[in-house]
């Protein structure tokens, strides 16, 4: 080997070893973003030019570009300016719900050589909600012997807002009879109570009719009202009685539809249509009210929709227990959902690539993240490739892997190859996830072209005519196309 080969084999190893160690050494540290929700589509986030130390001829040549996990564009990226911007409205509502902060994790992906480098934007909250009553009319049956200072619970309203533009307040129109008294629930949400203020007269006023208006605490504020009708009733004895305060049940997420989970039941000492019982939900939100059903006359608890641990994994339910004579107790049903192995693992491929040249190790063929919406076990998950395949697998940051060459490819052994990444998750019974594709291996010009035999003998006889066949020299070439074409040239 001469010295030119022997420093250009050098220079090769020095530059694996390099493109390897900043593989290995990929931004570890997020790099946090902000802004507010409703922006328009083409909106300024940030430059990440200075963020990732390159400039814009380098961002473009190492075809950099926005990955996330589960391969939404939210954001996209100008490789002309390094300007990062939306390219969706984002809606914190519809992305995050309740839960606060509200953070899109993301990558910028490089290559030449392969680099990650970790971001992620807080998407603040704006008060664009206003708070809303789910019914239009609130009825309260109260008795005239009902003592000054009696609490009654109402409906609350419900905003989805966060922060100081979630509900603050509640006020109730002016009236002689009633306030309004705030509650704090275990939650850190706050409910309106009425409080009696003056002794009630069935024969003088046999109806109250008051406006409740919830309030949030934006600037300006937003409101939502609902109507409160007050009847008021002959003297009842005797409220209902629940044996117990709080019931809790446990339930599997893939629970049919209609299947009895509970039966409430109260104990009302009246007689009459004063112990006569009826059951409701109270202050419900409208997840449990669309997914559970009550018999207001048996008390007993269905269920109405599909349960998705997934998506809600309890449910905490008022239920207010009313006799004929307007008296009523309340107490808590916890509904536990139990996780199922009801999800496949997910693969979201973000970059295939469908060719590469022979001859090249440690090349990237593929990147895609993997994930799996079940708990526990269920959602852990394993990945992994044929294992007579020259290629492994790298897991970069979270549940994003790469497919790189594991040693050089020669075309000539074999010109293509089907790989199948497979993901497996640990739950019973355990489910399963494939994605199949073909990568094809180019032609390089590495064989020189090669004699069927090492020397051929030919006999001709003298004075022959011009032209005249005297025997045949062939010559093959390994290579493909061009590469593999034989030019003949004598000597």
């Amino acid at each position: 080997m001469g010295i030119r080969e022997a420093l250009t084999l050098q220079n090769r190893q020095v530059l694996i070893f390099f493109i390897v160690l900043k593989l290995s050494h990929a931004s570890t540290e997020s790099v946090r973003y902000s802004m507010p929700e409703e922006r328009e589509i083409g909106s300024f986030v940030a430059n990440l030019l200075k963020d990732l130390g390159l400039g814009v001829e380098e961002l473009s040549f190492r075809e950099a570009r926005v990955v996330s996990e589960d391969n939404e564009k939210h954001l996209r990226l100008n490789l002309l300016t390094g300007d990062l911007l939306l390219n969706e409205k984002l809606d914190r509502e519809e992305l995050c719900g309740s839960a606060e902060p509200c953070i899109l994790h993301f990558q910028v992906m490089l290559k030449q050589p392969l680099q990650f480098f970790r971001a992620e934007l807080h998407v603040r909250d704006v008060n664009d909600n206003s708070p809303t009553f789910l019914d239009k009319e609130i009825i309260l049956r109260i008795s005239e012997s009902a003592p000054i200072g009696t609490t009654f619970l109402l409906e609350s309203a419900q905003d989805v807002d966060i922060g100081r533009n979630s509900l603050q307040n509640y006020t109730i129109s002016p009236n002689s009879h009633f306030h309004i008294k705030i509650g704090n629930s275990v939650d850190g949400k706050i409910y309106p109570e009425l409080v009696l203020d003056r002794a009630l007269d069935h024969e003088k006023e046999s109806e109250h009719r008051l406006t409740l208006t919830a309030l949030d605490g934006g600037s300006p504020p937003r409101s939502g009202t609902t109507l409160v009708l007050i009847k008021v009733l002959d003297i009842n004895d005797n409220a209902p009685k629940f044996a117990q305060s709080l019931y809790e049940v446990q339930v599997p997420e893939d629970t049919p539809i209609g299947s009895w989970i509970i039966t409430m039941s109260a104990k009302d000492l009246d007689a009459g249509n004063h112990g006569k019982i009826s059951y409701t939900f109270f202050h419900a939100s409208e997840d449990i009210r669309k997914t559970f059903d009550m018999n207001a006359l048996s008390g007993e608890v269905h269920l109405k929709s599909a349960l998705d641990f997934e998506v809600i994994q309890s449910y905490s339910i008022t239920i207010q227990a009313t006799d004929g004579g307007g008296l009523s107790e309340e107490c808590t049903l916890g509904i536990k959902v139990l996780d199922v192995n009801d999800n496949p693992p997910e693969i979201k491929i973000s970059s295939v690539t469908d060719s590469i040249p022979e001859n090249t190790p440690d090349t990237l063929v593929a990147v895609f993240s993997v994930r799996d919406q079940d708990a526990g076990d269920n959602g852990r998950t394993v990945c992994s490739i044929q294992e007579d395949l020259p290629f492994i697998l790298k897991p970069s940051f979270k549940n994003f892997y790469t497919l790189i060459t594991d040693k050089a490819l020669d075309r000539e052994e074999r010109d293509e190859y089907n790989i199948t990444i497979t993901v497996t998750d640990l739950g019973t019974p355990r489910l399963q996830t494939q994605h199949t594709f073909t990568l094809q291996v180019s032609d390089v010009n590495d064989n020189a072209p090669e004699f069927t035999q090492s020397s051929y003998t030919l006999w001709v006889r003298e004075n022959n005519s011009p032209a005249l066949h005297i025997g045949t020299i062939s010559a093959t070439d390994r290579d493909s196309g061009s590469n593999g074409i034989v030019i003949w040239s004598n000597l």
